[in-house]
């Protein structure tokens, strides 16, 4: 794994990354325990959060909300701000969050479980440099590290903050995610339906994590990006970090 950190050597920006093996326990990492933006990616720990709160009934998926014209968020990605409005159940919020990284419903999540309630959960999941300060698309920054987005993956692989069921839940969604042109972009086609990944992104800021259940194991691996010279160079750098991974994997695990 010295290969990626060589390569980020080269590049213009700031950069942390993380990977574990998590069958064998093997990690490699850089920076990977630096506070960092995560633009839309903190949406990982907070569906985390909104479903521990439906698991312990203080909320249900079914519940109802309204979103008003005056809560849409014109971002580049999401359906919810070509909707008209009308109520909305939690469980469309949460899809419209985990494959879509809708900011219109995330704020509405943020909004109903509050800040306080949130990182609280945070905390819970062990998630010591991770927290959630505004809402998404406004002044703000969110922040979080490598090593802790990918540990939301592992939590939910383990099983150790929701039962199976919800953790499996967000898996199937977040494998679904329909951001795949960083960490899965190079990665084999037939690989995709095997890797659940939440992306973020800013001006000059690209981030992705993910979890790999690939015939070789299963993996987690986060890079984090900032003060880019563009996007296009930091999705670049993250599929190109991503295929050197998955070639190593390939290459040296059996």
């Amino acid at each position: 794994m010295k290969e990626l950190k060589r390569y980020l050597d080269s590049r213009i920006g700031e950069f942390s990354f993380y990977f574990e093996d998590l069958k064998s326990g093997y990690t490699y990492g850089f920076h990977h325990k630096k506070q960092m933006d995560a633009a839309e990616s903190i949406m990982l720990p907070i569906a985390i959060a909104l479903m521990k709160e439906v698991e312990d009934k203080s909320l249900s998926l079914e519940d109802k909300v309204t979103i008003g014209d005056d809560e849409k968020y014109d971002s580049y990605c999401g359906i919810m701000k070509y909707l008209n409005s009308r109520e909305f159940t939690l469980n469309e919020l949460l899809i419209a969050i985990t494959v879509q990284s809708d900011l219109t419903a995330s704020n509405k999540i943020i909004e109903i479980l509050g800040f306080e309630k949130i990182n609280m959960h945070l905390k819970s999941m062990g998630l010591k440099n991770t927290v959630i300060n505004s809402k998404l698309g406004e002044n703000g920054n969110n922040l979080s590290t490598a090593y802790e987005l990918s540990k939301c993956f592992s939590i939910l692989y383990r099983e150790e903050y929701l039962n199976k069921k919800n953790s499996k839940l967000l898996i199937e969604l977040l494998t679904n995610s329909q951001f795949r042109n960083k960490i899965p972009f190079y990665l084999p086609i037939d690989s995709w339906s095997s890797i659940a990944n939440k992306a973020g992104h800013k001006e000059n800021v690209e981030i992705d994590s993910s979890l790999l259940n690939i015939k070789k194991g299963d993996f987690v691996f986060t890079v984090m990006t900032k003060n880019l010279p563009s996007n296009v160079y930091g999705i670049t750098i993250i599929s190109r970090l991503a295929k050197m991974m998955w070639d190593i994997i390939d290459s040296n695990w059996r």
